[in-house]
């Protein structure tokens, strides 16, 4: 039997997060303007750190596989993540020369968040970065961020299609998170309905987020056509046609919807075949921030899997771990 139950790799940062005061983000970000805030925190952020260690919590044996840099903040970085359990940051990269990634987190209570990025290390990450012989210990191998990560999305995606046919030949069961690209960077440039397509047949689990796959499968919709829940379906269909076993698809306070292929190998009953559900977020109080809330409900779906959850479960799961997480500012 397997000795780890999940590989969690892919982007990894420190997410720096200070407290704000109330109120809309174009009121308090004013050109001149101070602003007064409360203390900072600092957290290690992304898929990796996020999704990894809400899964150690939740009881799966889990191994996490980032990049940081050799500086200050890759040393914060591996510290936060090590004092949750040591064993986490065993298979860590620390690269020399060059800088670790960092977010500056805007998120003021009751609304959504605003990032600034740099994406460091993450950028330099290759599917040479897996440890392929740790997977043959390993039920599942679960990724996240690509479009933060310039090396998985240049050349059509080659590099991230390579990650994937090796992970699979492992005998791993597959996921891929993503990351919404910016309109105006090179990842807003990439042919992503491309870079899915070669990617897709080797994936399993596919849980994105609506924006983030829009703006994919459909440039150039605005906020308005993201309200249209015939979208959603239109989507999961678009994503299944590519190769994607499961498709969860993540809808904000909208709750998460998931549509399932017939032919499943690897799901864990029946319940998960040729389904299409749509489940509802549990009321969050006090609602804090939702830095993270994504990742941690992608744990609680996975954990709800990995633990042979019937579908409607695993749904469960995953959205009532999404609540917890955004009652607290990490």
């Amino acid at each position: 039997m397997p000795s780890i139950d999940a590989v969690i790799a892919g982007h990894l940062c420190l997410d720096i997060i200070p407290t704000l005061p109330p109120g809309d983000l174009s009121e308090l970000v004013i050109p001149g303007k101070v602003v007064e805030v409360g203390p900072v925190t600092l957290e290690a952020g992304g898929v990796t750190a996020n999704t990894g260690r809400a899964l150690q919590r939740l009881g799966i044996a889990t191994r996490l596989l980032g990049k940081v840099g050799d500086d200050a903040f890759g040393r914060i970085i591996l510290d936060l993540v090590g004092q949750e359990d040591r064993v986490l940051v065993e298979d860590m990269i620390v690269a020399p020369e060059e800088a670790s990634s960092y977010t500056i987190v805007l998120s003021p209570p009751g609304t959504d968040r605003f990032f600034m990025h740099c994406g460091g290390a993450n950028h330099s990450f290759s599917a040479d970065d897996v440890p392929y012989d740790r997977l043959r210990d390993a039920r599942l191998f679960h990724f996240g961020y690509p479009p933060y990560m310039w090396r998985m999305y240049e050349r059509g995606g080659a590099e991230l299609e390579r990650m994937y046919r090796q992970a699979k030949a492992m005998g791993v069961i597959t996921g891929l998170d993503l990351a919404l690209p910016d309109p105006q960077g090179p990842s807003g440039q990439a042919d992503w309905r491309g870079i899915l397509s070669r990617t897709l047949p080797h994936v399993d689990l596919f849980l994105p987020s609506l924006d983030e796959l829009a703006f994919m499968l459909r440039p150039g919709l605005n906020e308005r056509d993201l309200q249209d829940d015939t979208l959603i379906p239109a989507l999961a269909e678009d994503a299944l046609a590519m190769g994607a076993g499961v498709v969860v698809i993540k809808l904000g306070d909208r709750g998460l919807y998931v549509r399932t292929a017939e032919n499943l190998p690897f799901a864990p009953d029946e319940s998960w075949r040729s389904r299409e559900l749509w489940a509802p977020v549990f009321r969050a109080e006090p609602l804090v921030g939702t830095t993270g809330s994504g990742d941690t409900t992608i744990a609680g779906f996975l954990a709800g899997f990995l633990r042979g959850q019937p579908l409607e479960a695993a749904l469960t799961s995953a959205v009532a771990v999404g609540a917890c997480n955004v009652e607290a500012a990490d």
